[in-house]
């Protein structure tokens, strides 16, 4: 019997626990574990295959950049997340909360992608710097008791190395 009351106050305590405002669980300990391990930070995008980033007047979109490496670069260069881009030139990634504060992602991590342009177009062979972009937040989804907080690319620029 001690098992079954066992396992039912054990799930008493995570209801509780969840049922606490995102003030008072931030206050303790097991708060703050709980309540990060209810959140994730996605970031995500796609890489375009141009020497002019922008969309053209016409509409258009510039190409993609498949297969393409994406870091996750924060202070001093500190590379925290790495991904490869799809034949789509898409790009996820997923922070662990736990361990970095949204705040320092947005303020000071940008994107960067080391891969040559000239491997997704060999006329950029003589371009030198690689693409980068800073970050901005577009939002949060909740999806049962996880929150899911979106983050996108500003918008990549080549930069000199």
């Amino acid at each position: 019997m001690a098992p079954k009351s066992f396992l039912i106050t054990g799930l008493a305590f995570i209801v509780l626990v969840m049922a606490a405002s995102p003030a008072e669980a931030q206050l303790g300990f097991l708060g703050g574990i709980i309540q990060g391990l209810l959140n994730l930070i996605h970031i995500q995008g796609v890489v375009p295959c141009s020497q002019t980033i922008s969309t053209a007047l016409n509409g258009t979109l510039p190409p993609v950049f498949p297969n393409a490496q994406v870091q996750l670069m924060c202070g001093s260069g500190n590379i925290l997340a790495s991904t490869t881009t799809d034949a789509s030139g898409i790009f996820s990634l997923v922070v662990n909360p736990l361990q970095f504060l949204l705040s320092d992602i947005l303020g000071n991590c940008k994107l960067v992608v080391p891969t040559p342009l000239s491997n997704c177009n060999p006329a950029f062979a003589n371009i030198g710097g690689t693409l980068q972009s800073t970050l901005q937040l577009v939002g949060s989804i909740l999806s049962g008791f996880l929150n899911i907080i979106n983050v996108i690319p500003a918008g990549f620029n080549i930069l000199p190395i």
